[in-house]
């Protein structure tokens, strides 16, 4: 059934794009909330609950199968309330939810498929189920009879099995990351690194086998213990994994910017969807590599995905949207397939380059008269070319027996008139909604980047990003939102609002010095203890005291796709303890590791950002007090090195001569500058060394904090 023949329900009110997606569906969705349930109770009907978002490609598949199929749909309205949910506007109930069927069958993901009681305790799920029973195993339409036939006939039993696994969730829930503690220290980095190790792929870079995701917050923890510790092999294993991504499918070379993951060992062919937190945190990943080798590649690489955000992905007003879809459609009305927008066939090429052009784009690229697509298990990707650096420019040249000059215009023109030819093309659906959590990720990269590069647009698109949420997804009584689209802002924010935003304003700061940031730092750091703190225990749960009640309260550690918010807590709460001179705040980043500290023993690599926390707690780190006015050219070129500088065990703080006021109310008791001179302090545990006058003396002092590496890599 198309979706112009059929009535819409209940999702066409809502604002998420995911649901919005499934608002023509014969099904009789209800979004997650009170007449759900109260349907659910008043009707003794078991729950369907069915959760993705906008972007994920068996999500649309089983829409597409079974959620637009006519008979599917009677069943369903029938038997159950059919609940929808987009994961990333709730992310809580997707991770109650999720916890749940992964305790129930070993793994998990979307879309997620979970059978749950008239009081919403779960007893049965999965993930993507096809319409029809396949290689001995059943359909969707049998899972959905056989469970109404019991629930009719022995609905207690059923009851009895959910009430079993939701006590089982809650005690675990209960007992979370604290039931064991560890003494940390600074070797925990090397066991982090040695782990990472034996999972190396050293000819493919990254870890494990495919599939392969970017990981890029374990190679940032590989760059701190690399700077602080001397570890070459770690940095190694970084290097080896940011090159090979930057050659590879995963990587966009002609819009700039990361798809999801690879599809397999080599980094070729991704899972084509662009999601805004990947190109935040890989972003990130770059530009530190950057700061650490000088490599320029990784500076090219850093660039083009910011280009790609500010292009694609912002909105008029500042924010950034969520993501890009895997799938689009190659002409109007025609069926949309993974990677439409991306692939080319050979004969799409020659169409549009020069037969110079496409024979360096043959070399370069990788591309093939048939296709250069080796495993492609669901046949999506025959006869067409997924463009990967094939070869070195040089190499190509001389393959071509071409000048060097002359293979660069080349390769200058075949991008841009493939890119622009590929603008042409219908293009994947975006999904516009802005998040409080993954814009703070944005932001505080755009920050970073701009004051490393010098760019002053970066730092413009992080203020406009943070004021964005400021203005749109902050209420009157200074509480987050974690949701904001078409004008309207929705939904109480959850610890990873709260935690990130801090990241983005205090890596704004470092960037513009303007103390407002650190005043917004203040506000949310009481409302992150007050809503969030876990007085019992330590540590921090995902959803606030106050909020809507499911049946566990997760308090999330482990950094997977997205960092955890307990784990950026660390890392973000020890840095932010320094800056404001406020040992409470350090005391809540200390504590929080002690609650992480079993897990992280057991599995360090899986918790990168609180490792990043606990080197910068360990040490030596440093407070950097500059004081002095702006514009001062010795001011800037004192700032200007710092942060040219890889500086992962050392806080910036800006003192302004005059007009410092504000400064001083925040954070009383910093040093004074003699004669109102411009003055740099370098301090540790809040006791300052003499101070220096001169960018000469200053930058001895950098070096001799900026860590043990003084080699630098070159390009490839």
């Amino acid at each position: 059934m198309s979706d112009a023949a059929s009535q819409p329900n209940r999702l066409a009110r809502e604002k998420s794009p995911y649901l919005l997606q499934h608002a023509h569906n014969p099904v009789d969705w209800f979004p997650w909330g009170p007449e759900a349930f109260e349907r659910a109770r008043s009707e003794n009907k078991l729950i369907f609950l069915s959760v993705g978002y906008s972007t994920c490609h068996w999500c649309h598949v089983m829409e597409e199968e079974s959620f637009t199929n006519e008979g599917v749909a009677g069943i369903l309205n029938e038997f159950y309330v059919s609940i929808k949910v987009d994961r990333e506007e709730r992310p809580d109930v997707d991770q109650a939810y999720m916890e749940a069927v992964m305790a129930m069958t070993g793994s998990g993901g979307w879309p997620l498929s979970v059978f749950l009681t008239p009081d919403l305790q779960p007893f049965f799920g999965g993930t993507y189920f096809p319409p029809d029973d396949r290689h001995g195993r059943p359909g969707f339409v049998s899972v959905l009879l056989n469970i109404a036939k019991h629930w009719e006939a022995d609905g207690k039993k059923i009851l009895g099995v959910s009430r079993e696994l939701t006590e089982a969730l809650k005690k675990h829930a209960s007992s979370g990351p604290s039931a064991e503690r560890a003494q940390l220290d600074s070797k925990i980095l090397g066991k982090a690194s040695l782990e990472l190790s034996s999972r190396f792929d050293s000819a493919h870079g990254g870890f494990g086998s495919a599939p392969k995701f970017p990981g890029s917050h374990v190679l940032s923890l590989l760059l701190t213990h690399a700077a602080g510790n001397g570890d070459a092999r770690a940095l190694e294993m970084t290097e080896t994994t940011l090159a090979a991504m930057a050659r590879g499918g995963i990587y966009d070379h002609l819009g700039g910017g990361f798809h999801r993951y690879s599809t397999d060992e080599r980094w070729h062919v991704p899972h084509f969807e662009k999601m805004l937190y990947d190109q935040a945190l890989l972003a990130r990943t770059y530009t530190e590599a950057f700061q650490l080798t000088r490599n320029p590649c990784y500076e090219k690489v850093a660039r083009e995905t910011f280009e790609y955000v500010l292009r694609v992905l912002t909105h008029p007003e500042g924010g950034f949207y969520s993501a890009e879809d895997a799938d689009s459609a190659r002409a109007a009305g025609g069926p949309k397939t993974e990677g439409a927008f991306y692939v080319w066939s050979s004969a799409e090429l020659k169409e549009v380059l020069t037969p110079e052009e496409a024979r360096l784009a043959e070399v370069f690229f990788g591309a093939e008269e048939n296709g250069n697509v080796r495993h492609d298990p669901h046949g999506e990707f025959q006869g067409v070319n997924v463009l990967y650096q094939a070869r070195s420019l040089e190499q190509a040249a001389l393959h071509l027996e071409m000048p060097l000059k002359r293979a660069h215009e080349l390769l200058a023109a075949v991008r841009q008139k493939l890119f622009i030819a590929r603008e042409l093309r219908l293009h994947p659906h975006l999904d516009d909604k802005v998040l409080t959590d993954w814009n703070s990720l944005m932001a505080a990269s755009f920050a970073l980047a701009g004051r490393v590069f010098h760019e002053s647009r970066y730092t413009e698109a992080a203020r406009r990003c943070v004021a964005f949420i400021l203005q749109k997804l902050k209420t009157p009584e200074g509480r987050l939102l974690h949701r904001w689209r078409e004008g309207e802002a929705a939904i109480e924010g959850f610890l990873d609002d709260y935690v990130f935003f801090l990241l983005a304003l205090y890596e704004l700061y470092e960037t513009v010095y303007d103390v407002c940031y650190l005043e917004e730092c203040r506000s949310l750091l009481v409302w992150l203890k007050n809503l969030f703190h876990d007085e019992r225990e330590g540590g921090f749960f995902f959803t606030a005291g106050d909020g809507e009640k499911l049946f566990t309260r997760q308090k999330p550690g482990y950094d997977g796709a997205l960092p955890s918010g307990n784990s950026m807590a660390v890392h973000v709460l020890a840095r932010l303890g320094r800056l404001l001179r406020d040992t409470k705040v350090e005391a809540l980043a200390r504590e929080t590791l002690e609650m992480l500290s079993g897990l992280i023993e057991a599995h360090p690599a899986g918790y990168p950002l609180a490792l990043s926390g606990l080197d910068f707690l360990q040490g030596p780190s440093s407070e950097i007090v500059i004081t002095g006015e702006r514009g001062d050219p010795v001011v800037e070129e004192w700032l200007s090195e710092a942060a040219e500088l890889f500086l992962n065990r050392a806080v910036i703080l800006f003192k302004p001569l005059s007009g410092g006021d504000r400064l001083d109310r925040l954070i009383p008791g910093l040093p004074e500058s003699r004669n109102s001179q411009s003055a740099a302090f370098v301090c540790r545990d809040f006791t300052c060394e003499q101070p220096v006058f001169t960018a000469e003396a200053f930058l001895q002092k950098l070096e001799k904090i900026k860590g043990k590496l003084p080699w630098t890599s070159q390009p490839d």
